[in-house]
């Protein structure tokens, strides 16, 4: 009996255990992390409803990763950072797989690129190139359609 309960009690407890670190391994995939030199306090950790309450940008496009042509909305890069970035640096973004790419400062325009949070209004998953993807409205201009630009469009970011 007593062995029967301490099976019942074993399990039940990597049970709870078990749902615990998954929870919390999908609440770190859906934050994004944002460092710079000029935030004294450290890096700031974002979740998706942070994202949502900052000013939003949608716009129609293909691209290279995706069928036809796809609706991404999310906020301006540039808004991440605000004045925090100098003018001649680069911002390093970083994958969930720790996939890096350096993007100049000066490449950022006003509501391009955008932090996608969602693609045809669903968030994305990150089997679907999310939780955050930096997308361009590539079809709107051929500067967006070069191979640096395709580069600089990460997917799976998370700082």
């Amino acid at each position: 009996m007593a062995r029967t309960i301490f099976r019942y009690v074993f399990v039940l407890t990597l049970a709870i255990l078990s749902g615990w670190y998954g929870k919390a391994e999908a609440q770190s995939a859906t934050t994004l992390e944002i460092t710079a030199p000029a935030f004294e306090s450290g890096p700031i950790v974002l979740e998706l409803a942070d994202l949502d309450a900052m000013p939003q940008v949608t716009f129609d496009t293909s691209t290279i990763w995706t069928d036809g042509v796809v609706t991404f909305s999310g906020l301006p890069l540039k808004a991440l950072f605000g004045d925090a970035v100098a003018q001649g640096g680069v911002i390093e973004m970083v994958a969930l797989n720790d996939y890096k790419v350096e993007m100049p400062v000066d490449r950022l325009e006003e509501g391009v690129p955008i932090v996608a949070t969602r693609m045809n209004g669903e968030t994305m998953s990150v089997r679907d190139k999310g939780p955050y993807w930096v997308v361009f409205p590539y079809d709107s201009d051929t500067k967006y359609q070069t191979e640096t630009t395709y580069a600089w469009s990460i997917w799976q970011l998370n700082r």
